[in-house]
């Protein structure tokens, strides 16, 4: 396949004829039709397999929350479990980084082999452990796989497929967390009853095996070695040691800060979020683009607007589960499904984005979803009002997806098209770590103004479902400030093409 032509990256609206280079081992031979899409002759056994790994890492996300409070409590842990969850996010923002270090300067091959390996070995871990610190080890080396996976599979996207086609494989990689979103928790639930809490994570590592050899070949055919065929005999650039120690100093950060929100009444809470502060900021600003705090016209902005999207989101989606059993008192079963109907609308809103005729009108789908996001979670404290039925926030949160589909899918489009190809790695780590920032800290806003208002510990509320009913104006606290980082994300959809 031809390599990506840099200045196509860089100026994604010129019109410019294919790279006459070749990465190594490209066939120039096997390059798709013009009409031929992810399923055609040319790609198919790496969108597969791409697809399958994705579908099997969305498996084990949406079922470990089923499975984590029986294993807390069956490894007498349950006081550390909050950690079970920080310690795969802080290893995770590791992982994104080296991942985009190690794609940069050597292709993404290796940075996603050994991401499935770290991950799998991860799960057998925390499946086989027999004390609650090496389970919390086992979720932190699965976090370190996971944030190499999640890189290096985008750099793949950048150097494998052709332009027209990245909308649609980024559509495919939304789609496969349709089914784990509805059936991920019963399946976990129905497992970890019968069989055990351990098979839910020791089964997954086998099922890899055959979507990795799909998935290898022709990542190695497609998207190994140096960005251009002038590189090939170039010794691998260092990797940049200043990039490293910034990451590990936004894992210690985030690690602390999540840590410092559990109670923020202790002195030592106090002390340890204000050490993560002090690590996290300079960290982060020498990790993203410059100008993403000013939201910046172009890439700067694409990843601001990661960050707002899925900070605000999730860190509001949190908490519909724990509002409708303390205040509607609904099963926690029948409260999880309230979200099911999303993991459906998410996937219709990344197909709609990924359709050739929208492209022209993508910034304004992405506002368009911005909207859709905010309204959401500002409808979602309606449930509070006991007269409004409970069924809204389903409705509500459907649109809500839909939005997000729009948007998550795109920034990966965009971040795609507005970085040359020997930044694509750099450039992917950046968006991952904006994602998995803003979560952390949104979130940990949210729960601290939750507990503020009467709500309670958040790890021990949302660990038992049976809690008693916190104040309504806790649940406010938490939806409307996040309804308003969302509509203010609608505003940096207008920055994100550069005069």
């Amino acid at each position: 396949m031809a390599a990506l032509d840099p200045r196509e990256a860089a100026d994604p609206g010129d019109a410019l004829p294919p790279s006459p280079s070749t990465l190594p081992g490209d066939d120039p031979t096997a390059l798709p039709g013009p009409e031929e899409g992810v399923l055609g002759r040319a790609h198919r056994a790496l969108s597969i397999g791409m697809v399958s790994v994705i579908l099997l890492i969305a498996f084990e996300a949406t079922a470990v929350g089923t499975a984590m409070p029986v294993a807390a409590r069956e490894l007498h842990g349950v006081s550390l479990y909050a950690f079970a969850f920080s310690g795969y996010f802080t290893t995770s923002l590791f992982g994104m980084v080296l991942a985009g270090q190690w794609s940069d300067r050597r292709g993404p091959l290796g940075a996603l082999t050994a991401g499935i390996a770290a991950f799998a070995a991860g799960l057998l871990l925390a499946g086989t452990a027999g004390a609650m610190w090496l389970f919390i080890l086992g979720r932190a080396v699965q976090g370190l796989g996971g944030g190499l996976v999640i890189v290096a599979l985008y750099v793949v996207v950048g150097r494998a497929y052709p332009e027209r086609l990245r909308p649609a494989i980024m559509a495919a990689f939304a789609a496969s967390w349709v089914v784990p979103s509805i059936v991920g928790p019963l399946a976990a639930g129905a497992v970890t009853e019968h069989l055990g809490w351990r098979w839910v994570f020791v089964g997954i590592p086998v099922l890899v095996v055959l979507p990795m050899a799909l998935a290898l070949p022709e990542i190695r055919r497609r998207a190994s070695g140096p960005v251009t065929a002038d590189d090939v005999d170039a010794p691998p650039a260092a990797p940049d040691r200043r990039r490293i120690r910034l990451a590990l100093a936004v894992s210690l950060g985030a690690g602390l800060l999540q840590y410092a929100a559990q109670d923020l009444t202790s002195p030592l809470s106090l002390v340890a979020g204000a050490a993560g502060a002090a690590l996290l900021v300079p960290a982060v600003r020498g990790l993203l683009p410059r100008g993403t705090y000013r939201a910046a016209r172009g890439l700067p902005s694409v990843v601001l607007l990661r960050g707002v999207a899925a900070g605000s989101f999730i860190a509001a989606e949190s908490f519909v589960p724990l509002m409708l059993v303390t205040e509607r008192g609904l099963a926690p079963t029948l409260a999880g499904f309230s979200l099911a109907a999303g993991g459906v609308t998410w996937a219709l809103g990344s197909w709609v984005q990924s359709r050739p005729r929208v492209e022209p009108y993508r910034e304004r789908l992405m506002t368009l979803g911005m909207v859709l996001v905010a309204a959401a979670i500002a409808a979602a404290p309606g449930v509070l009002i006991h007269s409004v039925p409970v069924w809204t926030v389903a409705v509500a949160w459907a649109f809500g997806c839909f939005g997000m589909g729009l948007v998550i899918s795109s920034t990966s489009v965009l971040l795609l098209k507005l970085s040359a190809p020997e930044e694509a790695g750099a450039n992917s780590a950046a968006l991952q770590i904006s994602d998995g920032l803003a979560n952390v800290l949104l979130l940990a806003a949210g729960g601290a103004a939750f507990a503020a208002l009467g709500g309670g510990s958040v790890t021990h509320t949302a660990t038992a479902a049976h809690a008693g009913g916190s104040h309504p104006a806790a649940f406010a606290a938490v939806f409307l400030p996040m309804a308003a980082v969302a509509l203010a994300g609608a505003w940096v959809t207008t920055r994100l093409r550069k005069r």
